[in-house]
This record gives C-alpha cells, structure tokens and sequence, in this order.
C-alpha cells in the first residue's frame, strides 16, 4: 500500500466522526486548556527554585507565604489540568466505541450482501481475519491516537511558546530536534508501512490455512499430512514473524532516536544555560524551567513516533476492511415476488462461467415437469452442483434463460425464488442454538407441533426425544455433541417445514448409514410426492426410480432418459453404473 492508499484509508476513517462535529469542538477546547494548565507547571516551579535561590544568595529568610501561594497555584493547576483530561479522554472513549460499532456493524452487514462468488473466490479464515484481527487492530490503534494525537499536537506547541517567553535563543536551540526527529521519523516510516502491509496480509493467510485445517482435521490425520501441515504452518507463521518484527522493530525506534536527539539538545542547554546563569543574563529557575521543557519536549515527540507506528498498523488493517467494504454486494432488487409454483423447470440454451475466459456451460438444455423426480449425474466437475446454483441464482447465467412454471426466474426477487426452493446439502450447517430453533429457521412462525411434525418426516424424532432435553438440547458451535447423520436428519427436517414446491437434495443422504438411508428416502417419496425434485448423486442406487436422469459431461447434458433407458442405450451412464455394480 502506497502513501496515497495509507492517507486514503485514515481519511475514510476519519468520516466516521463526521455526526461528533460538536463534541469534537469541546474536547479540542478541553485539551487546550488542559495542555495550557500543564505547559504552566515548570515557569510557575522555576519560580519558586528562583524565590529560594535568592534567599539563600542573599542571606535571607526564605519567604514562606510566596512558596505557599506558588504550592496553591501548583495544586490548582494540576487538580483542573487532570479533570480536563479526564473529561477528554471519556468523551473520546464514547466517540471511539460507537465508531467501531459501526463499523463492525457495516462488516457483518456486509457480509450478508456479498454475493457467493466472493466467498468462493476468498478464503474463508483471511474474511474471519479481516472481521476479527484488522478490527481489533484498528479498535486498539484508534484508542490510543484519539487520546494522545490533541494532547501532543498542542503540547509540543504550549512547549515551544513557553520556552520563548523565557529566552528566544535557548527557545531556539531546544526546538531544533523536531525537525532533526522528523526527518528521521520520515525516513523509518516510509520503510516500515510496508511492512506491516505485510504483517497484516500474511496474518489473513494464515488465519485462512489454521481454519481450513482445523475444520479438515480428520482428513489431515487420515492422510497422515500432520508434519507436513506442520511445515507448511512453519513456514507461513515465519513469513508473518519475519514482517512483524521488522515493522515492531523500525517503528520501536522512532521513540529512542527521537529522545536520543532530544537529550544530545538538553546537554547543550544544560552547558550554554549554566554559563548564561553564571554570567546573570538567566536566573536559576529560568533554567531550570528551560530545561523541563526540553526533557518535556520528548514526551510528545515519542508519542508522535509511537502514534505513526500505530497509525501504519492501523492504516493496513483499515484498507483490508475498507477493501472488504467496497466489494461488489448482490444486486439490490426491486423486483415482483415469484408467485406460488407447480415446479416446471426449463433452461432454456444456457450458458455460464465461473470465469468470463473459461465458460462451463454453453448450450444447455433442460425440460423437467411439475412433479418429476430428476436425478442429475456425472463425473466430478460435470456442473451438476452448478445447474443447481444457477437454479437458485447464487450465480447469475450469462446466457440463455431459467424458466418456473414459464415464469422467467431473473426478472423476480431471489427471496421469493428461494422461498419455493428448499436443499438438502452434502455438508450440514447448523448454529448455535436449541435442535427446535435449527429446524425452525426455514420458517420463523412455525409451531411447536409442525416442528415435531417435520423432524418424524425426516426421522429425527426418535433419536432427538433421546437426548437430555430432547428438543431444547443445545447444538453446540462446532455440533459435535450429535453425529454427522444426526445433522443431517435435522437439515432434512428444516428443508420439510420450509414446505417449498421444490426440492434439491445434493448428496444428500451421503452421510447417513444405509439402514436410515432407507427409511429417509422412502420418507422422501412421500413428501416428494407431486412436487418436482433434483436430486444429485453419486451413489447410482438411490435414483433407480427417478422419473428422468440427467447425465452430465463437461457442463452439458450428453444423455437423459430413465434407468432402464439409459441402461438400454449402453452408453456412458451405463458405464458408471456398472463400475460401480457388476463388480
């Protein structure tokens, strides 16, 4: 990310106190008055070294009353200067956290508008990333700035005014780090953003191969991949240490090169000082209150040094969630709802490509009736799971047209396309929640009663009414307190009470033993009955009895007919079959 791209994303973010305008405007005055408290302190404490010098100088009593107004004066002045920046620091802290609850809202939103493609097209651990890590970043960065940036900003100036009124040469001298510190700071930030573009990146791909293992664990140990998983880890998680500590280490050394600069000043100032004393041209406290100020100077020069490495972080981490932000987002529809369907399907001369440069389907043609059972087979690859996401409009043809029931499926909404859709998938989702509120997510107002009802359909009743609560049995995150059959039962019970006009069942019954495979399809047929289904399989035996099966190669249907025709016709589904049988 260029410099252009970094100011570009803390801009955008700084859009985000646009609606604080006002309480903005108070805390800049809060933090003035409070830095004008502070800046006061060494003068007022110089003042006093002065009062003491003089009477030990001059053989006098030390003039008590003035050191006790000056001691008030001090109390006051620290009491009001912490207030102030108490009150500071609270209204930021309101301000911070409603920003990061929007947009950690704006995220999650998103996250839902974005179309399947880019969940197809990024990995899965790299957008938990940008949702957690580059939040959390961005959250701990912004905290930090918004407290210190003002105070330091108006510090450093107070400082520098201060040291004027006292003596403009010295005044001069003491200024001269900050040019000597930026020029420095400059030059290790240009080299270090990189970095921790680096830094933040490699964590998103990381993140992405610890996720992808983690929930593939059983096919890692399976395949004895354990070490090599290991190494690969390695070498991943050293790529990121490699970034991370180049940028840790050249923005840690912006604050000691910066106080380096600063204390080579303050000896200066301490030698040309004593010797402006010792000729009377100074008064001790003067001095005194000079030198203060040039050891104070570091303070808001290291938090300066410290807030550019924060920012940079911070900076990465906005332009990948910013990024996230900007993706391309489902078209927003205004469109009719899909009236209730019998379930004709035909696609009419589609054509489609996951990529614009390598199309899958080009001329394909399909005639399925209201009611018919058809079965979609073929080798890996042969586009049945896509014919199933054209249907449904994950993905949107390039070509040719989908038709329900004549119905032409792209001019409706897809809400109501999916409401007269329900799918079975191979691979089970369910969330965190009761096995009664997973069933009923296809369809909110469901009773009790219609739950129960669909969950004996699908032959979920008998093994659910066997756990500790039965229904009110909590699924955990993982839901690995029920088998992968059981998951199953109940995603076909949620695809019963959604009670749609037409099914999709894509593999499945594949994790399911043959016993209960049974009972489930001859359950299937049942409420299958008079509505139109698609059914992807591999195993050849569940679709002897399909009104029509379509056989596919290569996105295209190169044979349809019956079991018994297509068995007939000896060609290539009579192939699979018999590899899969004679033997």
């Amino acid at each position: 990310m260029d410099k252009k791209q970094h100011q570009k994303a803390l801009l955008r973010l700084l859009t985000y106190m646009k609606r604080y305008s006002l309480a903005l405007v108070a805390i800049i005055i809060i933090t003035i008055l409070s830095v004008f408290m502070d800046v006061q302190l060494p003068k007022i404490l110089g003042g006093a070294t002065t009062l003491i010098f003089d009477s030990f100088s001059q053989n006098q009593q030390v003039d008590f009353n003035g050191l006790w107004q000056i001691a008030q004066t001090l109390i006051i002045l620290y009491v009001l200067a912490a207030a102030l920046n108490f009150l500071g620091k609270y209204i930021l802290s309101i301000i911070q956290a409603d920003i990061m609850y929007r947009l950690q809202k704006e995220v999650k939103e998103k996250l839902v508008r974005v179309s399947i493609r880019y969940y197809d097209e990024n990995s899965k651990g790299d957008l938990l990333s940008r949702a957690t890590n580059d939040m959390q970043t961005i959250d701990n960065a912004l905290g930090q700035i918004t407290t210190q940036i003002l105070t330091s900003v108006f510090t450093l100036i107070g400082i520098v005014y201060m040291m004027f009124t006292i003596h403009w040469g010295i005044a001069l001298l003491g200024i001269l780090g900050i040019p000597l510190s930026s020029m420095v700071i400059s030059y290790i930030t240009k080299h270090s953003q990189v970095l921790y573009v680096k830094q933040q990146n490699r964590l998103g791909a990381l993140n992405g191969y610890i996720e992808e293992h983690y929930t593939g664990h059983e096919i890692v140990k399976s395949f004895s991949y354990e070490e090599r998983s290991m190494d690969k880890f390695k070498a991943m998680n050293d790529k990121l240490y490699q970034a991370s500590w180049k940028a840790q280490f050249l923005s840690g050394m912006m604050y000691p090169i910066s106080r380096l600069i600063n204390n080579i000043v303050y000896v200066f100032i301490a030698v040309i000082g004593g010797l402006s004393v010792s000729a009377g041209a100074l008064s001790v406290g003067s001095i005194q209150a000079l030198l203060q100020y040039t050891q104070q100077l570091s303070r808001p020069m290291g938090d300066v040094a410290n807030m550019i490495g924060l920012m940079q972080a911070m900076s990465a981490a906005c332009q990948r969630v910013f990024d996230l932000l900007d993706a391309p987002e489902m078209e927003m529809e205004e469109k009719p709802e899909l009236p209730k369907v019998d379930g004709q399907v035909d696609f009419d001369h589609v054509s489609f490509g996951y990529s614009i440069d390598k199309p899958l389907m080009k001329d394909l043609n399909i005639h399925v009736k209201a009611g018919q059972t058809v079965a979609i087979v073929g080798p890996t690859g042969a586009g049945k799971t896509t014919v199933i996401n054209l249907l449904m409009r994950f993905y949107d043809i390039t070509g040719g047209k989908i038709f329900i029931d004549g119905h032409d499926i792209s001019n409706y909404s897809k809400q109501s396309l999916r409401d007269n859709v329900g799918m079975v998938l191979q691979d089970t989702w369910l969330f965190n929640g009761t096995i009664r509120e997973n069933i009923r997510y296809a369809k909110q107002d469901a009773t009790d009663e219609e739950v129960v009802s669909a969950a004996k359909q699908a032959f979920a009743d008998d093994f659910i009414r066997k756990l500790p609560h039965g229904y009110d049995t909590i699924i955990t995150e993982e839901s690995d307190n029920i088998s992968q059959g059981q998951k199953q039962l109940l995603t076909i019970a949620r695809a019963i009470l959604a009670g749609p006009s037409i099914f999709i069942l894509d593999e499945a019954t594949s994790n399911i033993d043959t016993r209960t495979e049974m009972q489930i399809q001859s359950a299937m047929d049942h409420i299958m009955a008079n509505k139109t289904s698609f059914v992807i399989a591999h195993r050849l035996s569940t679709i002897r009895d399909a009104d029509k099966i379509l056989v596919m190669q290569q996105g295209n249907v190169i044979e349809q007919g019956t079991h018994d025709e297509l068995l007939q016709a000896n060609g290539f589904y009579a192939g699979l079959y018999r590899a899969q049988f004679e033997q």
